[in-house]
């Protein structure tokens, strides 16, 4: 009898183990379960808040006549609220610039940013990087009347740059190679800056050529110049990594499909 015994628990034993492992085996068939918290807050808000440039042509533009944001990132946070929310209409946007963007992505105003965000190793400390979904230089736009060719005709020039940005270690890279002896003048945007080489304030403005050349009007040339390789990530919060996999893997497969290519050539870029 004791054996018997022995022999039934120990088959009920086995039996509940298999049960248990044959339930952690299969696939539970809610995808629900599979969605990370930090995914599911904003899936559950219904809205994906995006940070981005609006004084950026091609990129992020405010239409001064009609208030529309559009450009190659606002089509970005359309598809990243797309595979997200479901909807590419359901974005808030908020305008960014290169000094207010960390802080609102930080505070949580934001859940990621794509606003000509160049990724760079001290930046990883701070932020989660999606693989680049955009490749540009720092450039310099000068006026025509003066005949520079190029930043060794700068010597003695001040240089218009926006606050925070990784133009004007670039630049001072470059000079310091040259010779040329520069300085800089901060601004809080990219207008400004357009406004202070307006006005004979700056001798320079430099930023990417990209941006740059949605600020060229017939008085100004965009010179040769191309320095430092600035590789644009979307940026999102240390800690939500759930979010920054979804994100980095959907700039994957537009990639792969050539969605990402079209929308470059769509905008011009």
């Amino acid at each position: 009898m004791k054996k018997i015994g022995i022999l039934m628990v120990s088959a009920l034993l086995v039996g509940s183990l298999l049960a248990g492992c044959g339930a952690n085996a299969a696939p539970s068939g809610n995808a629900a379960a599979d969605v990370s918290a930090d995914v599911k807050a904003i899936k559950d808000r219904g809205v994906l808040k995006v940070g981005v440039k609006v004084d950026v042509p091609n990129f992020g533009y405010k239409d001064p006549k009609t208030s529309v944001i559009d450009g190659f990132e606002i089509d970005l946070a359309r598809e990243m609220a797309k595979k997200i929310v479901g909807d590419p209409a359901k974005i808030e946007l908020s305008p960014v610039t290169a000094k207010t963007r960390g802080p609102l992505l930080d505070n949580g105003n934001v859940d990621m940013d794509i606003s000509t965000f160049t990724i760079t190793e001290e930046r990883k400390k701070s932020y989660n990087f999606t693989d680049p979904y955009y490749t540009d230089g720092v450039g310099l736009l000068v006026k025509k009347a003066p005949g520079y060719q190029g930043l060794k005709d700068l010597n003695g020039k001040k240089i218009g740059v926006a606050q925070s940005a990784t133009s004007k270690a670039a630049v001072q890279a470059e000079a310091d190679k040259l010779g040329v002896k520069i300085t800089f003048q901060e601004f809080a945007t990219y207008p400004e800056i357009k406004a202070a080489l307006d006005s004979g304030r700056v001798d320079a403005f430099s930023v990417d050529r990209s941006i740059l050349s949605g600020y060229l009007d017939d008085s100004t040339a965009l010179l040769a110049d191309k320095f430092s390789p600035q590789e644009y990530g979307i940026a999102t919060k240390k800690g939500n990594d759930g979010l920054a996999k979804l994100v980095n893997d959907t700039v994957g497969e537009l990639k792969k499909s050539g969605e990402l290519d079209k929308l470059i050539k769509k905008w011009g870029l």
